[in-house]
């Protein structure tokens, strides 16, 4: 795996979270599809949960785009087990996600070439 995409924050209130989506699906431009590894830790689990209302705190919902890692083939998606079981996403992802331990999480990451962390 070259890129490595860590999402760490919250999706709303800061537009970290949609830079890092924005990056990875540029990304995919230049790479290809096996190359590229997305994964979900701490708040930026909550970019997985489906039918959230942005618009209340006026901001877009973009998280709906994730979906787009399906177009692109990029297959290689990690959630950290313990990050899902504390926001309780484990069924209700928007996209699938391969669950792993903190410990397996961070050997896949370990395979990147380099990280961009969002």
């Amino acid at each position: 795996m070259k890129l490595a995409f860590v999402f760490r924050t919250a999706p709303h209130g800061s537009s970290v979270a949609r830079e890092g989506l924005d990056a990875l699906l540029a990304a995919t431009a230049f790479c290809n599809e096996d190359e590229i590894g997305v994964f979900f830790l701490d708040d930026g689990i909550l970019n997985l949960i489906p039918n959230q209302n942005p618009e209340v705190i006026l901001q877009k919902d973009f998280t709906a785009a994730f979906k787009l890692l399906d177009l692109y083939e990029i297959e290689n998606r990690f959630v950290c087990e313990e990050s899902a079981q504390y926001a309780f996403i484990e069924a209700q992802s928007i996209i699938d996600v391969e669950p792993l331990s903190y410990q397996q999480w961070l050997s896949q990451l370990q395979k990147a070439e380099k990280i961009f962390t969002f």
